[in-house]
């Protein structure tokens, strides 16, 4: 009886200890990278000089008449070719005052706020895909604001994504208007998670804030805790502005908030086949963008988010999962920190149609290189295949697993007096002569040691007699566990009437609840 009360009790402290180390996975948002430096620091100065002239004797095209009036006023000037140039004063100037941090917040204290910025590293949704990959029939079909809506309730789920940006296109919705709100709604409906999201239309902002005022509970309260970033790509590459998403660069910048750009030229296609010239002309189609946000509101926070994307010259074709994109995002984020400005990279793309080998490999070495480059923020991280051009739920799933094996390579190995562990080995020497039951062990088990969700670790016998399931159909009934049972209320029913009578909201109720037998 003695000697299973000791048991008892030594088990119940081993337990004890593992409940207590819930709270310090070994990892998190905001892991430190910067590891991984793929350009030397003369190449950045290069890159950046070459920035530099390419906006003063290139300039940018076809900027509208209010970017013209607020840039010509503060020095800039339109060249003969009616292209908008910028002085290297300048642009030195911007670089110095610009914001160098900024937070996107949760709506829950159970996820973490973002702060984006200096070497701090995080994985997000994005994407805008136009289809969804249906796995029981493997093909695609057009993706819809239900799409959108499940989605950010599985990315709600996922420990390793801390944000939802949006990953997939309404193709029913063609209204800008009813596109842009609906949207918005369906990212707050779905997660308290920090979001993302593109808008069609600049004028369809301040509705937006305006919901989400109400969703807050109050007016004002948006603004003060912005739980949302405002995508765009204001510029078309090569060396042109993009009127629709200028206009909403100049919009968020007049009200102060994040302008969460991507700006993403092809090699080869929209930019240099050399990618030290892509990397240049990216660079300053970047700091075109944060000039003309910071000289419409100085220290406004914008994510410097160069993502030159690479052509598969035998095609043409974009290749999001290749091996020069890997680097050329890590490049990016090393600009960024060069420039000490919060960036945003794509990363963890693939060209694969499904999760297969190809995906994994794709995806887990660009998720890996962008985190070990400081990226601040790792968008297009889960769920996307195809190049972009479809989303898949059982992806987004598995890719939540790769995540995290990322996210612990970019938490690297702690080195000090204790990990050292010289007094833990003296005693296993001198006694047991093994670690399996030694409190070290025990106490390390959850907060230095990440255990997957999906991937298998059992013995070939044992995953036999468990029906011999790969990756892709247990993320297949993973996905379905969440999606029948999980439909979270983070609107209540009378701010929902509320948003309902005001703006033109098209996700029906009855599919925001159990039993609509989707799942």
């Amino acid at each position: 009886m003695t000697s299973r009360r000791r048991r008892g009790s030594a088990r119940d402290a081993r337990l004890k200890m593992r409940r207590d180390a819930v709270n310090k996975r070994p990892v998190h948002a905001g892991l430190i990278g910067g590891a991984y430096k793929p350009l030397k620091h003369s190449d950045l100065e290069k890159i950046h000089h070459t920035a530099l002239e390419v906006l003063e004797t290139i300039g940018i095209g076809e900027p509208t008449p209010e970017v013209i009036e607020y840039a010509t006023n503060a020095g800039c000037w339109i060249d003969d070719n009616e292209r908008l140039c910028f002085p290297k004063s300048l642009i030195e100037d911007v670089i110095a005052g610009a914001a160098r941090e900024y937070t996107i917040y949760s709506r829950s204290p159970e996820y973490a706020d973002l702060q984006v910025g200096g070497y701090h590293v995080s994985y997000s949704t994005s994407g805008e895909a136009v289809t969804i990959y249906q796995a029981d029939e493997r093909n695609f079909r057009p993706s819809t604001l239900i799409d959108l809506y499940d989605l950010g309730r599985l990315v709600g789920r996922l420990d390793h994504i801390h944000q939802f940006g949006q990953m997939v296109i309404p193709t029913e919705l063609t209204d800008a208007r009813e596109h842009d709100l609906n949207v918005a709604y369906a990212l707050c409906a779905a997660t308290q998670k920090p979001c993302e999201m593109a808008f069609i239309d600049a004028r369809n902002v301040r509705p937006a804030i305006e919901m989400f005022d109400m969703v807050l509970g109050g007016e004002g309260r948006f603004m003060e805790k912005p739980f949302l970033s405002f995508g765009g790509c204001p510029i078309v590459s090569p060396l042109r502005f993009g009127e629709d998403n200028l206009d909403l660069l100049v919009e968020t910048s007049k009200l102060g908030l994040v302008n969460d750009i991507a700006i993403a030229p092809q090699a080869g296609a929209t930019a240099p086949a050399a990618m030290a010239g892509t990397l240049a002309q990216v660079a300053a189609e970047g700091l075109a963008c944060l000039a003309i946000t910071n000289i419409i509101q100085p220290g406004c926070p914008m994510t410097f988010a160069i993502w030159p994307f690479i052509s598969d010259l035998r095609t043409g074709s974009f290749s999001g999962g290749s091996g020069e994109e890997a680097l050329a995002m890590s490049a990016c984020a090393q600009l960024g920190r060069f420039y000490d400005l919060p960036t945003s990279v794509a990363a963890s793309m693939t060209d694969s149609k499904l999760p297969d080998a190809q995906a994994g490999f794709e995806k887990g070495i660009s998720a890996v290189t962008a985190g070990l480059a400081g990226a601040n923020r790792i968008l297009e991280s889960a769920g996307m295949l195809g190049s972009l051009m479809g989303c898949s739920f059982e992806a987004l799933m598995i890719d939540n697993d790769m995540l995290g094996m990322a996210q612990r390579v970019v938490a690297g190995i702690e080195v000090n007096d204790e990990t050292l562990s010289l007094d833990v080995m003296r005693e296993v020497a001198l006694g047991p002569g093994h670690y399996l039951g030694q409190a070290q062990t025990l106490e390390l088990m959850e907060t230095d040691y990440l255990y997957p969700e999906l991937a298998d670790r059992t013995a070939p016998g044992a995953w036999e007699e468990e029906g011999s399931l790969d990756i892709m159909q247990r993320a297949r009934d993973s996905v379905k566990q969440v999606l029948s049972t999980h439909y979270p209320e983070y609107i209540d029913a009378q701010t929902d009437a509320a948003i309902r009578a005001k703006f033109p909201i098209r996700l029906a109720r009855a599919d925001m609840q159990p039993g609509n037998l989707r799942w």
